[in-house]
């Protein structure tokens, strides 16, 4: 038997961080899948997580492991494409290092992601927008705090890893303007030009921010950085307040990535170019960017407007006396 912990350490501490330079974010997110798996692998074969083997990481026990996130735990096909995803990069690993272990990998890496449905992406409305920004209150450091943190969130598109994440070196203010440089998903690199309005929020609280260690532009009560379950937190205990004002709200799921949906609908509405969306928001490529296209009624009324249809001959339907009787419950024969 093959140990296993030797493997997996060297895999999340060198592989994903140095040698493909993966985020950090990608790292605990892998770390987190290998945990829920090795839980699961434990209870199953009923032993230690620590004397776990190679060998038992097998095609049965990761579809096992895979049908028990998602009936168990309830978790989406999103969620287990993702899981998956964690161990296959983590089967190709192993695949070169131990030839023993081709035929095992093969077989894992053979098994399928989940087709998942495409919805529409949810997004928030102008009177939606402001009843949430009028919620922090502009008295207070926290309600400062909050009511910057949600003003970038939903003017710049920001991931809410790139929100946390956003550094004091990275904003330089101009006289009616803030420029943010912006480090985006898969190492990229983007600038966003910011309104003065926003400008005026983030001033307001780098004003009362007070010097701090950490780098960070925003930080929690502690001073220490702010974590994206702390801005969960902090975005949910508003939308609270803010349902009172606008109750539609109430029928929304709102997370922090709804509010990176609004600003693209907002930038798409405004200019009409999926291209300056993907731009807006870092995508590598357009095709991430058409599912606005879809949530996008708009470019409908531009199509109704345009397009002239095939005409139908007219005509009025005159039911039958047979018809007339059957639909009273009468006996016709009668």
């Amino acid at each position: 038997m093959t140990p296993l912990a030797p493997h997996i350490t060297t895999f999340l501490r060198r592989h994903l961080p140095m040698e493909r330079r993966a985020s950090p974010h990608t790292c605990d997110t892998y770390a987190y899948a290998f945990q829920l798996l090795f839980e699961f692998a434990a209870s199953r074969l009923k032993i230690r997580p620590s004397d776990l083997a190679l060998e038992h990481l097998d095609s049965e026990l990761i579809l096992a492991f895979l049908e028990y996130i998602q009936d168990q735990r309830g978790n989406s096909a999103q969620t287990r494409n993702a899981r998956l995803a964690a161990i296959k990069s983590f089967m190709t690993y192993v695949e070169h290092r131990i030839p023993g272990a081709l035929e095992q990998a093969r077989r894992v890496l053979a098994i399928p992601i989940q087709r998942t449905d495409s919805r529409l992406v949810r997004h928030l409305t102008a009177n939606e927008c402001q009843a949430l920004l009028a919620v922090p209150n502009p008295e207070t450091r926290s309600g400062i705090r909050d009511r910057a943190m949600i003003y970038v969130a939903m003017t710049g598109g920001l991931r809410v890893s790139e929100l946390v994440g956003l550094r004091m070196e990275e904003l330089t203010f101009e006289p009616r303007r803030v420029c943010i440089r912006v480090h985006g998903k898969g190492r990229k690199e983007r600038m966003l030009l910011l309104w003065q309005t926003v400008a005026e929020a983030l001033r307001a609280w780098l004003a009362v921010r007070g010097d701090a260690a950490a780098p960070e532009v925003f930080l929690n009560a502690r001073s220490q950085p702010m974590t994206r379950g702390g801005f969960e937190y902090v975005l949910k205990k508003h939308l609270g307040a803010a349902v009172a004002q606008v109750p539609t709200l109430a029928q929304k799921r709102v997370s922090p990535h709804v509010l990176r949906h609004t600003c693209a609908m907002n930038t798409l509405q405004a200019t009409g170019d999926i291209r300056k969306v993907a731009l807006w928001l870092g995508h590598a490529s357009t095709q991430t960017t058409e599912v606005y296209l879809r949530a996008d009624p708009t470019h409908k009324l531009e199509t109704l407007g345009k397009v002239i249809p095939p005409t139908l001959r007219p005509g009025n339907f005159k039911p039958s006396d047979r018809l007339i009787a059957m639909l009273r419950g009468q006996d016709y024969a009668k």
